[in-house]
Order: C-alpha cells, then structure tokens, then sequence
C-alpha cells in the first residue's frame, strides 16, 4: 500500500512510477518464451510491431495482460472497472533494434476522453546500452503536440513529436524483468536503438476506465479485465480459447493469474 501510495504521488507530479518485481521469474520466463514464439510465427513482421492485432487471438497474451498483479497496479491509477485498449511487444533484436522516437501517446489513440494509462512490463533486462524506455518527467501537463512524419531514422513509429524536447531532463528506466513502468498518455518519452549484444523487450499495456469510449468501431482487443462495463460505450469481444495447435503454451513453468 505504501510503495502504491508513493507511485501515485509521483506519477501525478511526474507522469510516470515504477514498481519492481510485480511479476515472479517464472512468469517472466514464460513471457520470454512466448515472445521467441511470435518472433519464429511471424518472421514478416518485425519484433518491435507485435502488436494487438495478434492479441485477440492469443489466450496466453490475453491472460497475461488480465493477471490480477497488473490490474492491481492499473486499478490504483485509473480505477476499478478496467478494460484493455491495445497491447504491443517492443523488441528490440540486438545490433538491430530500432529506436522509438520521442512522442506523446495521446497524440495517437482513438479515445475520448483520453483516460488511460500504459503498464510497460519488462521482460529483459532494460539498460542505456540496449535502449530502454526515457521519459521527460513533468511534460504530462502541457499540451498534446502534434506529430510528424520522421524517416531520417529508422524508428519504430516513423513519426516523432512536433516540438522541442529538452534532452537533458531524460531519465533512463533501467528496468529488470517482471519490473512494471507506468505513464500517463501525455508523457513524452521514447527509447535508443539497440547496439548491444542483448535484446531489450518490453510489453506495453494500454488500460482504460470502462467510461472511456474506443473510438474506431470493432476495435479487435477491446477485452472487459476487472469490474463493471459502463453501458453504450464499448463493445467488449469474448476471450479466445486455447487450442493446442496453434496456441502457444509455455514449456517453463508460468504463473499468470488471469
């Protein structure tokens, strides 16, 4: 309760906290796993796009993001009654891993209003030196800024912020696996490529309020979690079932507890 109440503070004056050890190793070793799985079934698609469009059909990804550690930690930020609005793997393959440029997440969701909050788990080791997560602490309370298109880099949005970002306020979130970053839609935050010898995966994890309305329709991932649906808002889809032959099913021993 006290860490809770503390992260709290600091997510409200910073737009960010961090928790550690939210989820156990042998979980963490099952999320490993499933993410090599993705990177072998879908080679076409790079390991830092694998996004919620493979979720909705991925009983172990929609029980991870259920686990009652991880409500647990999004219900102290945006309530109760909690939904899922997308889910997405950023891995980054070493040597070759992309950088993710500075942005506001707001500036790209369909939702209305823009209550939200993003759960970024670490599943390996996250450094300066494989490109872990940055943020400028504080930026959650100005204004949305528009984005614009950037290819100069190769960069995993192909777009970064319209504006001026003050560098030297960055903070690196050296994470360790089954560590748990939250931040605000508005934060601007973004990460290096990966020159290192060592992936640096993370798996983003978009939580809504119930009474926040998705606002493209037959949103695929739109999963009810925890409480009550707020009626006419969403439409939430069924959770898929497991079939052993095309479902991934962890050799480690895992403990989601969804």
């Amino acid at each position: 309760m006290r860490q809770a109440t503390a992260a709290y503070e600091q997510f409200e004056r910073d737009g960010y906290a961090v928790f550690r050890h939210v989820l156990d190793s042998s979980c963490m070793a099952a999320v490993a796993e499933h993410v090599d799985w993705l990177t072998a079934r879908h080679p076409d698609i790079r390991p830092e796009h694998l996004g919620h469009e493979l979720l909705a059909d991925d009983p172990f990804w929609v029980d991870l993001i259920a686990d009652e550690r991880l409500l647990d930690v999004a219900e102290a930020f945006i309530g109760p009654d909690i939904a899922l609005f997308a889910s997405h793997y950023i891995s980054k393959p070493p040597f070759d891993g992309q950088a993710v440029l500075w942005h506001q997440d707001a500036a790209y969701w369909p939702l209305d209003p823009m209550d939200a909050v993003t759960l970024w788990l670490a599943v390996d080791e996250a450094t300066t030196e494989n490109g872990c997560l940055r943020v400028i602490p504080g930026t959650h309370s100005v204004a949305v800024h528009p984005r614009r298109t950037s290819t100069d880099v190769v960069n995993v949005l192909s777009s970064e912020i319209d504006a001026n970002v003050d560098e030297s306020a960055a903070v690196d979130l050296v994470l360790s696996p089954g560590d748990v970053e939250v931040h605000h839609p508005g934060i601007v935050h973004g990460s290096g490529a990966n020159p290192s010898p060592r992936r640096r995966c993370g798996l983003t994890i978009r939580y809504i309020p119930t009474s926040t309305r998705i606002l493209e329709p037959a949103w695929p991932c739109a999963f009810l979690l925890r409480g009550r649906p707020v009626p006419g808002v969403n439409d939430y889809v069924e959770r898929p079932n497991f079939e052993p032959s095309r479902h991934f099913q962890p050799t480690s021993r895992s403990s989601t507890g969804g």
